[in-house]
């Protein structure tokens, strides 16, 4: 493969790929234009493919040091311009770099292909994997050994060469129909914001956010007032709006997001996404996809992970009904209707409006009082603001992260909305820890929360305040990372073991040692009243049964599309959508699932097909670790320790179920996850 050089002189290092002099390594972002990326992945490939060769004529015989440690140290370069771009283009899109993502979808893809099937490779793997129980290897030394050979198996390197020539065929053609997917999720979601040319119509939503949407209605060049949609199907600004038609409006716009037959539609996309999946399945020996993924996964198969699904969707339809009577009063109830009324009682259920507590949640003070206390009171970490350092946005914020006095690493935080922006909110990382390699964390939070008017505070919903605690909970995972090996740091865990840690960390958002300290008026100080936060723990002590149904429902669909066999494929997949959910006992006229498959970009663009119901799957272990902090004392620095040291630095260079059971010393028990989602009926 040839070497091109950056855009600059041709004996200059490619600004992605030099050392940038930066603490922790930090890219220096600003000297970084996205024509260096390609011509950056040219040296940073080959690079890669002249290591892999250097391992594979090796004429020693294979060992643990010289093949699969060499192995997990290769491709540096790669990892870096990697860590660097995808952390660009997921925050901060434009028309380049969505070209340069479909461009790149291919290549990796093939890079790693050649890889995988590298026949010498592969003999070298196999032979120091079939040796591993007598070489006297460490547990994550034996760990990476084994992972190693089944990653090259599922990739297909012990296929006849027929069989590989497919494999490659069709993980190529993966790669550009999952990018596709998101992009067109994108530009839909964009092009479906709902712009209203009255002010009146906005009533019910605060004054921030109403100058929010006259802001983006400007921005893109129109009059009024323009109110972009978030990534589910329930819409925040639905549960506020006080008209039925507005509100119907935006449900309507989110509902329908690339179905509607426009170059946005996802619906080829989703068919071929499926079938490329079964096929591949099917050549490497599995029944399903669904198969193929959950063999990497805790969960022993996806009969289990259904069944789990079945199991609470029961209780939790029947527990519906009884919520959607009660809400509605007697009175019919569209779907545009449901979370407004759900909102409105919760409201009124009490003699404190808990909407009021949005304006105790300003989000500096949530961050620094809230978020990084509970942090600090837990595992010693500190957070230093580094304005001399900067991120790849002018929105993006850098601090130092030490813990007990020592730097460990960076924290990017990213939290406001922009068009460019894909919705939801995540955690990534620039880097990763490993002291094989020397490295220490750089770790980004994304969120898409509304950015206020110059001179004004962001004020959180109850929901984002959670999610913004959810996604540091992932954050500490990667920087309280204490391993060897990369592919063993902080969230390299099993997809259905990795929202354990986050979901762990929404406990403290309105604990009382932890709201007492952020909770304060954002204009006069004071501190929020004892009345309204027990009112909002008292809303939140459990799951809404719309909330329960509307997730249950997006993992079953999830599940029933990656069961099918090549040759199952529907022709239309709506009607696919409708019959799977009634088949799953989740099929709601009132309640859409969370994502409908052609906005589902989780599993059609994202790390997570087969894998949503991933997320109840890990609550069991949390609802387990909450009470277990709680019977301990709660905020206090020995249990943070405890958990830190068994679980949060472990990465995956141990078995992580087994940690965590060794933790609380016995396996985890569904009971604490019945209870908090109110279906504690479901397991009597």
């Amino acid at each position: 493969m040839p070497l091109a050089t950056s855009r600059r002189a041709s004996d200059a290092v490619n600004p992605v790929l030099a050392d940038s002099g930066l603490p922790y390594g930090l890219p220096d972002f600003a000297s970084i234009s996205d024509d260096d990326f390609l011509p950056a992945y040219d040296v940073a490939f080959a690079e890669h493919f002249a290591e892999i060769d250097a391992i594979a004529v090796d004429p020693n015989p294979a060992t643990f040091a010289n093949t699969v440690e060499a192995l997990e140290n290769s491709g540096r370069a790669l990892a870096r311009v990697s860590g660097i771009f995808f952390n660009l283009e997921g925050p901060d899109s434009n028309p380049a770099r969505a070209q340069i993502a479909q461009t790149l979808a291919v290549r990796l893809t093939e890079h790693g292909n050649a890889i995988a099937m590298n026949k010498a490779l592969f003999a070298r793997i196999e032979a120091v994997h079939a040796a591993r129980e007598d070489a006297g290897l460490t547990e994550p030394q034996r760990r990476l050994v084994e992972q190693q050979y089944r990653d090259a198996v599922r990739a297909g390197a012990a296929l006849d060469d027929a069989g590989q020539a497919q494999m490659r065929e069709w993980s190529s053609r993966l790669a550009t129909l999952t990018t596709d997917f998101g992009q067109r999720l994108l530009d839909d979601t964009n092009a479906s914001a709902v712009l209203f040319d009255d002010v009146a119509d906005l009533d019910g939503l605060s004054g921030g956010e109403i100058a929010a949407a006259r802001r983006a209605a400007a921005e893109a060049g129109r009059d009024g007032w323009l109110v972009a949609l978030e990534l589910p199907s329930s819409q925040g600004s639905v549960a506020k709006l006080t008209s039925p038609d507005v509100r119907r409006h935006v449900f309507d716009a989110s509902i329908t997001r690339c179905a509607r037959g426009n170059e946005f539609d996802t619906r080829d996309l989703v068919r071929e996404i499926v079938e490329l999946r079964a096929r591949r399945a099917r050549l490497l020996g599995y029944a399903d996809h669904a198969e193929y993924v959950l063999a990497e996964q805790t969960a022993p198969s996806p009969k289990a992970a259904a069944d789990l699904l079945a199991d609470l969707g029961g209780a939790a339809m029947a527990a519906g009904a009884a919520e959607l009577e009660r809400i509605g009063g007697g009175a019919r109830l569209e779907p545009w209707d449901v979370t407004f009324a759900l909102a409105s009682a919760q409201r009124s259920g009490g003699d404190v409006d808990i909407d009021e507590f949005e304006q105790y949640c300003e989000l500096e003070s949530v961050l620094r009082d809230g978020v990084f206390a509970a942090a600090n009171a837990l595992y010693g970490l500190t957070m230093t603001e580094r304005p001399d350092l900067h991120g790849y946005h002018p929105d993006v914020r850098v601090g130092e992260v030490a813990r007990d006095g020592e730097g460990i690493g960076l924290f990017l935080g990213d939290f406001f909305a922009r068009p460019s922006k894909r919705g939801g909110a995540w955690m990534n990382n620039v880097v990763d820890q490993s002291h094989s390699l020397g490295t220490s964390p750089i770790i980004v939070n994304v969120s898409n929360l509304t950015k206020p008017e110059a001179g004004e505070k962001c004020l959180l919903t109850l929901d984002q305040l959670i999610t913004v605690f959810h996604e540091f909970g992932h954050a500490i995972h990667g920087l309280l990372s204490d391993v060897d090996y990369v592919s063993q740091s902080g969230t390299s865990v099993p997809r259905d073991f990795v929202e354990f840690p986050s979901q762990v960390n929404e406990m403290w958002a309105l604990h009382p040692d932890v709201v007492g300290g952020y909770a304060r008026h954002f204009r006069t100080g004071e501190p929020a009243p004892a009345a309204l936060l027990d009112a909002v723990r008292a809303a939140t002590a459990t799951e809404t049964a719309h909330s329960t149904i509307e997730y249950l429902a997006a993992a079953a669909l999830d599940l029933a599309w990656h069961r099918l066999g090549p040759d199952d494929i529907p022709t239309d997949v709506l009607a696919f959508e409708e019959q799977a959910l009634r088949e799953a006992g989740l099929w709601s006229e009132l309640i859409p699932p969370r994502y409908r498959t052609t906005y589902f970009n989780h599993v059609f663009a994202g790390g997570y097909s087969s894998g949503y119901y991933s997320y109840v799957w890990s609550e069991v272990l949390d609802a387990e670790t909450e009470q277990w902090f709680l019977a301990g004392g709660g905020l206090d620095r020995e249990l943070g320790r405890a958990f830190a040291d068994a679980v949060l630095s472990r990465g995956d260079s141990v078995d992580p179920v087994r940690a965590h059971a060794a933790m609380l010393g016995r396996d985890a028990q569904i009971g604490p996850l019945l209870a908090r989602r109110g279906l504690a009926a479901a397991g009597e």
